[in-house]
């Protein structure tokens, strides 16, 4: 398959664009994670981007990344309500990996929300849609806009949750080449990397998070609990970020 043929898949029909999909997907389960990443850097277009959200294990993936393209740009979503621990850690890591970190905020601020709205994340599954669209969905859809992005590295796992067993290695999401280098780690080939390459993890891992993200909607783990339900009060797993 051309190179030609990878980068104007949005010009062809459904049916096309799904098989060719498909092919690559077969293609790409047969890399390591490594080679996943060169392809994509190779094959689909520039400008290319990771997310993170500096969580429990991000450094994995910003470490496979940085190997191969040290400059990528790395968009944080700053919902301001991230831990303290979060803040120090991602300027822990860009001072020592010198990442090139790309902040992006809701146009209205924690204060001003919360006075129009009140605490959404206390108002069940409406105001935490409500509150991770003005936080999460809005403020990335303005990054990949601003930075013209085409093709878009992520961090998602199928072991973090339900709703994270069907993603595929390649996709397309809003237009744009959504590439998935380590879908198919477990935590144990998640654990072996950070100790073979000794990468730093969150710190509140060793206080009993398996998964982080805003102080008000994350719960230690305990025992019996999914790792998906230390989130959104197990109300729902995903913010919207990830979602087409």
């Amino acid at each position: 398959m051309s190179i030609f043929n990878i980068k104007n898949i949005n010009s062809l029909h459904s049916k096309k664009k799904n098989e060719i999909l498909s092919e690559l997907n077969i293609l790409l389960s047969q890399y390591s994670a490594e080679e996943r990443i060169n392809w994509a850097l190779t094959n689909l277009p520039d400008s290319h981007i990771m997310s993170s959200s500096f969580g429990i294990q991000s450094i994995v993936l910003i470490h496979l990344m940085i190997q191969q393209k040290p400059n990528i740009p790395i968009i944080l979503i700053d919902t301001g309500y991230l831990f303290p621990q979060t803040y120090h850690f991602i300027d822990m890591l860009t001072n020592k990996f010198n990442l090139h970190v790309k902040v992006f905020r809701s146009k209205i601020s924690p204060a001003w929300q919360e006075a129009r709205y009140g605490k959404l994340w206390e108002q069940g599954i409406k105001g935490i849609n409500l509150y991770n669209n003005i936080n999460k969905v809005k403020p990335m859809n303005f990054a990949l806009n601003q930075l013209s992005v085409k093709t878009w590295f992520s961090g998602l796992r199928r072991d973090q949750s339900k709703s994270r067993n069907e993603l595929t290695y390649l996709s397309i999401q809003k237009g744009i080449f959504k590439i998935l280098p380590i879908l198919d780690w477990s935590r144990q080939t998640i654990s072996k990397y950070l100790k073979q390459h000794n990468l730093d993890i969150h710190p509140l891992y060793k206080m009993g998070y398996v998964s982080v993200g805003d102080v008000h909607t994350t719960q230690k783990y305990q025992s019996g609990m999914l790792e998906e339900e230390t989130r959104f009060f197990g109300l729902k797993r995903e913010c919207g970020l990830h979602e087409n």
